[in-house]
């Protein structure tokens, strides 16, 4: 069973939060980057719910990419 509650609880408010403060696309990539990884080793299953939400955010879809996650 996965963990699907993991974009609504942890990644979405994090990335949102990151986006509000006008953090840069580093910071929004070294932050979310190891989250992503963290969440996915927690065997996340609708990481790409997620990934479609910030397809306009290169940096956030960057992260994605850095473990394997992309949108086709």
């Amino acid at each position: 069973m996965g963990f699907g509650s993991a974009g609504l609880t942890f990644f979405n408010p994090v990335a949102r939060a990151l986006i509000k403060a006008g953090a840069s696309d580093e910071l929004k990539e070294e932050t979310l980057t190891p989250l992503i990884a963290n969440l996915k080793e927690e065997d996340w299953d609708t990481e790409l719910d997620s990934l479609q939400l910030f397809l306009d955010d290169p940096a956030i879809v960057k992260a994605f990419a850095n473990n394997d996650i992309t949108w086709d």
